[in-house]
């Protein structure tokens, strides 16, 4: 069958309305659990500082004799630590035309863009912070400076490769980086190793940080080995999001920024990022230098490993 003859259609037509629909369609990942999950802190200096402190080791010899003169104990002095404050920007601009012109699914053009670079600095900031092997760097006149990543940070709870020169960091300060091994697949004897050394540390993780391939290896440890299926809700559940171990119970989440040859494993009021004063997701008008208007959308901040020992990691895993 074909169209009449002389039968006006839309393939013939000029001045037909153009049908776009008001809504702007996104699916990119914001979600920034890291950075969500830590605590904030303000710095004051370029330098960001703070100190640890430990006990001395229990001992079970602690036994004085009766009416003898006491005896002062050796001091344990604090540790000092610090971290770099790194600056990370997105800059928007819009052309006057633009802004002017009518827009579908927004109304303000350099408003939206500005609105789109405050979360893409949001996920480089996450990635920085958790998904980078980044030592701290001082910068100079033509160096920016940078912050130590989590992974400069984590090295007295690990499981690591055995293979390919796996190390740790040489000190837990900031000023080295992890070196990478041969990668091993994730395993439930792993975890609990680190889980242990974090326990004897004295510390009370809560949380678990793997990447999409390591989740999906997780949910298949003990008690989980297969799926399970409910007839009666017509759902089979074949996910972890919480681990029970011997030392506590652990939350588990996918972050689609961190390495995904990482999991770890965090206890997260001993993580903070610092920004300095009036420098957190900073939106600065530019200059004008022709029919345009610019934003500069800025943070100042820093990674604050109050203690690492509170943590830990399994790293050099396999990630397919």
């Amino acid at each position: 069958m074909s169209l009449p003859t002389n039968t006006f259609a839309t393939y013939e037509a000029i001045g037909n309305r153009e049908d776009l629909s008001d809504m702007i369609y996104r699916i990119d990942p914001t979600d920034t659990p890291f950075m969500t999950g830590i605590e904030r802190e303000k710095a004051s200096a370029v330098n960001h500082e703070w100190q640890t402190q430990a006990l001395a080791a229990a001992s079970s010899d602690n036994a004085v004799l009766e009416g003898d003169d006491a005896v002062t104990d050796a001091a344990t002095p604090t540790v000092r630590l610090g971290n770099i404050c790194q600056i990370s920007d997105k800059v928007a601009r819009v052309s006057g035309t633009q802004q002017a012109v009518e827009h579908a699914g927004r109304d303000n053009e350099l408003a939206y863009q500005e609105m789109l670079k405050g979360l893409e600095l949001k996920r480089d900031m996450e990635k920085i912070l958790v998904g980078t092997n980044q030592a701290k760097n001082t910068g100079a006149a033509g160096t920016a400076r940078k912050t130590a990543s989590i992974l400069s940070w984590i090295k007295t709870n690990t499981s690591k490769g055995s293979a390919g020169g796996a190390a740790d960091p040489s000190a837990a300060d900031g000023t080295g980086t992890r070196t990478d091994g041969t990668q091993r697949a994730f395993t439930e004897a792993q975890l609990k190793t680190v889980l242990a050394a974090i326990w004897e540390s004295g510390g009370k993780p809560g949380n678990i940080m793997t990447g999409s391939f390591n989740k999906q290896v997780f949910s298949t440890f003990t008690g989980r080995s297969t799926p399970t299926e409910d007839a009666k809700s017509k759902k089979i559940v074949a996910s972890v999001d919480a681990y029970e171990s011997d030392f506590g119970k652990l939350t588990v989440v996918a972050n689609r920024f961190q390495r995904s040859r990482d999991v770890l494993v965090l206890e997260m009021d001993k993580w903070a990022v610092a920004y300095l004063n009036g420098r957190r997701m900073l939106s600065i008008p530019l200059a004008k230098t022709g029919d345009s208007d610019r934003r500069q959308i800025l943070s100042e901040y820093s990674l604050v490993s109050r203690n690492e020992k509170a943590s830990g990691g399994v790293f050099d895993l396999t990630t397919s």
